[in-house]
């Protein structure tokens, strides 16, 4: 199921794959929102319910006690979590150069009018989270957060050095950046497994939320694994998939904080959560991060795979809106822009508007394994065979994928 989700960023220069277009399967959509960094509420801390708490007065003498110690090992590890990864995560402070502005009473009273004054002063326009990830100032974080190419940022580590940052990288498909502070021996987080996590596994998340309160710890748990949600919000989006759904209080300020588990290993980067809802928050799989990693520390930048087209995944809806001859693949189509983008390795192997990809290197593209993610799983520079549908024929074509910018 895909979810809508809301951010106030600009997305647009994100590579036009993959599109949408109105015959697409309706969705069950619920309104989400990135947590760009602004304002929000805290929501969080450890507590044991009082009915739980009540619960455990009415047990037998012989069960109080160990109830009671399955409440303080849950409280330690919680503890022990939190001690293990708060000293890597930092705040991120968004300022920018704005113009200042004096105000005026009316003569007639009751009615006021600024006007600028021709100067600027540096202000704070929002705020994020983030943690590191080298000892030598590497930092992970949201792309929303320091999407601003003309605001300044600063990271304020746990014991309040303020160090500026620059942005080195950001990952053209996916809401993560990477950022460098020049320092040296700092603490650093630890890495876990996202692909090893359960549902209802106990879980941190901390962060700046408002971006006012540092390094504020909230506890939760794994609600749900492999959600797909779209970022959208003004004129941007952003699909994030296979994302961690968690009812730990993530609030606007946690953006780029880590989620991490009772062992105190990062699982997760906290990227968003639900207007509808409450306590529905979703965080990007560590898993997904260690690519952005490994690229930038090898590369410098984020390699991702490009094809070049804009699509959208044929179901047996679309099929049948369509009259299609198949009920599966990318549907190539001109939704308001260029169906194939100009210049790229679509257009040199000569894909068409209206072509159906159906299999990339022999791997099916269907609703559940769209062709975005089967090129996440690529390189560029990687040579594939298309299987394609044109008409009432099929034809193989061989692509040299691009790098997407």
């Amino acid at each position: 199921m895909t979810q809508t989700i809301e951010t106030n960023k600009d997305l647009s220069v994100l590579p036009p794959e993959p599109a949408r277009k109105k015959t697409e399967i309706k969705h069950l959509t619920t309104l989400v929102a990135l947590l760009a960094g602004l304002a929000g509420g805290v929501l969080g801390s450890i507590y044991v319910a009082p009915w739980y708490q009540q619960e455990i007065l009415n047990q037998a003498p012989g069960t109080v006690t160990e109830r009671k110690q399955i409440v303080v090992d849950e409280q330690s590890a919680i503890i022990s979590a939190v001690e293990k990864v708060n000293p890597s995560v930092v705040s991120i402070v968004i300022t920018k150069d704005l113009p200042q502005f004096e105000q005026f009473g009316s003569p007639f009273g009751g009615f006021f009018f600024r006007a600028p004054t021709g100067e600027t002063q540096q202000q704070q326009v929002g705020a994020g989270s983030g943690f590191i990830i080298t000892e030598d100032g590497l930092i992970i974080t949201n792309k929303h957060v320091v999407s601003d190419t003309e605001a300044e940022y600063t990271v304020v580590t746990k014991d309040n050095q303020k160090y500026p940052a620059r942005v080195i990288a950001t990952d053209p498909f996916n809401d993560i950046a990477v950022v460098k502070i020049d320092a040296k021996n700092l603490s650093v987080a630890i890495f876990g497994d996202s692909d090893k996590i359960k549902l209802g596994q106990r879980v941190v998340a901390i962060g700046n939320a408002l971006g006012e309160f540092q390094n504020t710890v909230t506890s939760g748990v794994v609600s749900g694994i492999g959600r797909n949600v779209t970022a959208t919000g003004g004129a941007q989006s952003e699909s994030l998939s296979e994302v961690i759904q968690t009812d730990a209080a993530i609030n606007p300020g946690n953006s780029g904080g880590p989620l991490a588990d009772l062992d105190g290993n990062i699982i997760g980067v906290n990227s968003a959560v639900s207007l509808q809802g409450q306590l529905i928050g979703f965080a990007i799989p560590i898993n997904q991060v260690k690519k952005v990693v490994d690229d930038v520390r090898q590369f410098g930048k984020v390699r991702r795979a490009f094809l070049g087209v804009r699509y959208v995944i044929v179901t047996e809806s679309v099929a049948s809106a369509e009259n299609l001859s198949v009920d599966y693949g990318a549907l190539i189509v001109d939704d308001a822009t260029p169906g194939i983008v100009p210049g790229s390795p679509a257009d040199r192997a000569g894909l068409r508007e209206g072509d159906i990809i159906l299999e990339v290197s022999g791997e099916r593209i269907t609703f559940d394994n769209p062709l975005s993610e089967i090129m996440k799983k690529r390189n560029p520079g990687d040579r594939v065979n298309l299987k394609i549908q044109r008409g009432s024929s099929q034809l193989d074509v061989a692509v040299t994928l691009g790098d997407a910018q």
